[in-house]
């Protein structure tokens, strides 16, 4: 039988950095997979459930880094078994407790109402769902998991919700265990009622929830209270990424310029710093909005977060730009792929891009026409090594086609992503799934998923568990890969 463990909070994440700590020291003297320059992490946040396992991105920081191994490392030779579980929508977030239960956020094929499904540890199936009130575009694909395992999302008729799950009877269910009114904070800068929509919401350190809007308003509410205030950023400027926070604050990219945004001693939003970046001639192929693709990334060597990066949307090639998260100040800048619609993986000195240049989304999430036209979609991951005096590095390119936002994992030190073949003779493009060497960009590993629109990643981050089981998101549901006999 399953036992859940009781760590909730701060207990688990003062636990989570003594393991961390421990495990990559351990790690450091077994293997030569494991690079010394992967690390830190950043501190982790008290408001979050696990480290590597609570938001889309892993953790507040969008770092997408986790302290946990894959299927290709200590769970297994790299030989998977992939599974999957159709849930009837797109599932963009694929989020594990500290109970050890995982949960998905998808939107419903055809309405897109977001749901929450409670999925079974052992086979991946679906225990209990919960559907949510539509909103905007953005509703139920951004979201994360408490220090107390409750899916933190925003519903359609701007609530803030913390949906939770329970054991009633032998019946597993989801409810809305509180939720907060923040319509008046999202609306506050747009002129009228219903003027703006939520696009993510993300904890801060202080246990307050950060949220940005589509039309380029920041907020924080405390939901112990209800109070929610918020602040405008630039004039035209649109949100279409999710948020990431840190001790020093939150980063938010605009499609013109990246933000630092801190609380005010009352806790309204006071903008740091801004810096604006080159946002190109207009929306690439393989990129969903004209500005930057990324969700804004905090790394470092020393405290896991002293820098924030983001790549831009400069032609021909785009640039990776980290700046000092305290003081604004770029600490580099490296031309490094044709366009990208990903978070860069930041931890420690070191930063993954991977490019979706190309890449075929479906027409309706593409608004308006891309310069060029079109393009193939060809992939390619670039590592850069930021350097202690200043500069940025290239250290490889790997050769991939990915279709997913890549997971680094400490432990192991490889790259984790489903790569997309293009089928020949008219047939379905095929999905693999793929392990890179994050040391020298080698692929370790390949073996088919299977091939067929329920296989497209579209380029959804997937998250790995405690046990070595990835958790993937595809268009119609998740894939659910693990070292083969586990």
């Amino acid at each position: 039988m399953f036992t859940p463990p009781t760590l909730r909070g701060t207990d688990f994440a003062r636990l989570t950095t003594v393991l961390v700590t421990v495990g990559a020291l351990m790690v450091a003297a077994a293997t030569a997979t494991a690079d010394p320059r992967l690390g830190p992490l950043p501190a982790p946040n008290p408001a979050l459930g696990p480290v590597g396992t609570a938001s889309q991105h892993g953790d507040s920081a969008a770092s997408d880094a986790t302290p946990l191994a894959g299927p290709g490392g200590r769970h297994g030779n790299n030989t998977v078994t992939a599974t999957f579980k159709p849930l009837g929508g797109n599932c963009t977030n694929l989020l594990i407790g500290a109970d050890g239960m995982p949960q998905a956020m998808c939107s419903k094929t055809g309405t897109l109402a977001p749901v929450v499904h409670l999925l079974d540890p052992a086979t991946g199936d679906s225990l209990a769902s919960l559907e949510l009130p539509r909103g905007g575009m953005f509703s139920g694909v951004y979201g994360y998991l408490d220090n107390a395992d409750r899916v933190v999302a925003i519903d359609g008729e701007r609530n803030l919700v913390r949906v939770a799950h329970d054991r009633r009877d032998g019946a597993w269910r989801l409810f809305i265990a509180e939720s907060t009114p923040i319509g008046p904070a999202v609306d506050a800068h747009c002129g009228a009622p219903g003027c703006d929509t939520v696009v993510a919401p993300m904890a801060d350190y202080s246990g307050k929830v950060w949220f940005a809007t589509q039309r380029g308003t920041v907020g924080l509410v405390d939901t112990g209270s209800g109070r929610a205030h918020s602040v405008a950023l630039g004039s035209g400027e649109v949100v279409t990424n999710s948020i990431s926070t840190s001790p020093d604050g939150l980063a938010v990219a605009t499609t013109h310029a990246l933000y630092l945004v801190r609380a005010g001693a009352d806790g309204t939003p006071t903008i740091a710093w801004r810096k604006d970046y080159d946002r190109g001639p207009g929306r690439k192929p393989g990129q969903l909005s004209w500005g930057t693709g990324s969700t804004p990334t905090f790394f470092g060597p020393g405290t896991g977060s002293e820098y924030v990066a983001i790549v831009d949307n400069a032609a021909p090639k785009e640039n990776l730009l980290v700046f000092h998260a305290g003081t604004g100040e770029q600490v580099c800048s490296i031309p490094v792929v044709d366009g990208t619609e990903n978070s860069p993986i930041g931890v420690g000195d070191t930063v993954f891009v991977a490019s979706t240049y190309g890449y075929p989304y479906p027409p309706q999430a593409t608004p308006g026409p891309s310069v060029p036209p079109q393009a193939d979609f060809v992939g390619g991951i670039v590592r850069v090594d930021v350097k202690r005096n200043g500069t940025c590095q290239q250290r490889w390119t790997a050769d991939v086609r990915s279709a997913a936002v890549p997971k680094i994992s400490l432990e192991d030190g490889h790259l984790y992503t489903v790569s997309r073949v293009p089928g020949q003779g008219g047939a379905p493009d095929r999905f693999d799934y793929t392990v890179i060497n994050g040391q020298n960009g080698k692929v370790e590993s390949t073996q088919t998923l299977g091939a067929g629109p329920q296989f497209n990643t579209l380029q959804l981050p997937g998250n790995i568990g405690p046990n070595g089981v990835l958790y993937q998101g595809t268009v119609a549901g998740y894939l659910r890969i693990a070292a083969t006999g586990r």
